[in-house]
């Protein structure tokens, strides 16, 4: 049962006695008013969720005390109560700030549910609020660190697309950071100061995603007990980052498209056309051009997406920035854990000479690993999992063509992750969490590696 706070406000006596005996009946907390001026002191003492104010009052008439309330405390919902004489006053109320009017005498029932939408509003202005001031990152650019020329170009295609408001595919392997660069993208944007919202596609059903994205109305579906903004609102005059963007259905693509377009949708179950201005950056670790060759992604959904497009090179194409992020990590752990350990010249040997499949978060869980194993103040190889400490580097005949790296990125990947499943004894939830990827991510690299069971 609620246990909402609610203002009553009315000069009838009678009317707010026999009336707030009725609303804490059926669970809420009252408080009473006999004025606007009183209601207005009531309001600054209180801060009510709920304030049904009379539209006749005497001083301080209603609409007064609507406008007070609402310019102190935003937060509040305001309904009006009205006699039958007043319902155009009681309509320009809404425009002034109010979110609903009853005709005096109201069944309980009838009042209750405007009471419940009002709450129901309430809580989603307050997670829209909350989520612009949570989702809107700090600049990253001091933790996005790189010596090697591909990084500084990276550095410098982020510095001239920033300023502009065009949608990013980010494309690139699992692990080398594509959302960081989304973040920094909007960190150097003019939409800097507005929500960064990230969707993991590939991590909900195609269910929860377009409601998700989209937001839903109350009872659209079973479960939807209460009507919910979609990220594409709550990213409003910000930025949406779109993870996995290739892991999204047909069906999603074809609303994806159209918003893209026109910057319009609507909730699931709802009539109403919502727009948004949004900037959209994507981000995938899969062949989106052979998917549309193949028919499994849309073609115009692809070329509005990768105005700009972005490729993130590998860790080993950069060999050079090893040394610098891991050292980078380091100093970030040991902040976190408060030690002062280093890495030998032996451990960061063996990790220049790894392949590193899993790119910039293998590296990062890695180090974080040894850190932890370590017991004295130096990170020795013997600290590093077996496939670094005994890892030779790669040799090429100049005689005999290079092995194809595809194959070989594929035939690592595969060790790498049957590796991860056995250190968690086959959990798949342990083991996506320690590959840091998703378990529909791993679910289909199981399936294309042929290592379900």
């Amino acid at each position: 049962m609620s246990q909402a706070s609610i203002l009553l406000v009315d000069d009838d006596a009678a009317f707010r006695h026999v009336m707030a005996q009725e609303l804490k009946r059926i669970g809420y907390e009252v408080v009473t008013a006999g004025s606007g001026e009183e209601a207005v002191q009531r309001v600054k003492a209180d801060d009510p969720e709920i304030v049904l104010l009379d539209l006749r009052l005497p001083g301080m008439g209603g609409l007064d005390a609507l406008r007070t309330i609402t310019a102190n405390a935003p937060t509040t919902e305001v309904i009006m109560l009205t006699g039958h004489g007043s319902i155009d006053t009681a309509i320009e109320s809404i425009r002034i700030g109010a979110f609903d009017y009853v005709v005096k005498p109201c069944p309980l029932d009838e009042l209750d549910i405007r009471i419940q939408r009002a709450l129901e509003r309430r809580a989603l202005r307050q997670r829209a609020n909350l989520l612009e001031r949570a989702l809107t990152p700090p600049n990253l650019e001091s933790s996005f660190v790189g010596e090697s020329p591909e990084f500084h170009q990276l550095l410098s295609i982020i510095h001239k697309i920033a300023p502009r408001d065009t949608a990013v595919l980010i494309s690139g392997e699992t692990g080398v950071g594509k959302e960081r660069v989304a973040k920094l993208i909007h960190a150097r944007s003019t939409r800097s100061a507005k929500p960064f919202v990230v969707v993991e596609c590939a991590a909900l059903q195609e269910s929860l995603l377009q409601s998700e994205l989209f937001g839903h109305e109350r009872g659209a579906f079973t479960g939807a007990e209460h009507a919910k903004p979609g990220l594409f609102e709550v990213a409003d005059g910000g930025t949406i980052f779109l993870d996995e963007i290739g892991e999204i259905s047909p069906t999603t693509q074809t609303t994806l498209l159209r918003v893209l377009d026109t910057s319009t949708f609507r909730h699931l179950g709802g009539t109403r056309e919502i727009h948004v201005n949004v900037r959209v950056l994507a981000a995938t670790n899969r062949d989106i051009p052979r998917m549309v060759q193949q028919g499994i992604f849309r073609e115009d959904l692809y070329y509005r997406l990768s105005t700009i497009t972005v490729e993130v090179p590998p860790l080993r194409a950069r060999s050079g920035d090893i040394d610098v992020m891991a050292q980078h990590f380091v100093a970030k752990l040991n902040l976190q854990f408060g030690s002062k350990k280093q890495l030998s010249e032996q451990a960061l040997e063996a990790l220049r000479r790894h392949h590193w499949p899993g790119n910039v978060r293998e590296l990062l869980h890695v180090v974080e690993a040894a850190l932890v194993l370590c017991e004295g103040s130096t990170v020795l190889p013997e600290h590093l999992p077996p496939a670094l400490c005994y890892a030779k580097p790669t040799e090429q005949s100049e005689s005999s063509p290079a092995t194809p790296q595809l194959s070989t990125l594929q035939t690592a990947e595969r060790t790498h992750i049957l590796a991860a499943l056995e250190a968690c004894k086959g959990h798949r939830g342990h083991t996506a969490q320690l590959l840091g990827i998703s378990e529909r991510n791993l679910y289909r690299k199981l399936r294309e590696y042929e290592l379900l069971s």
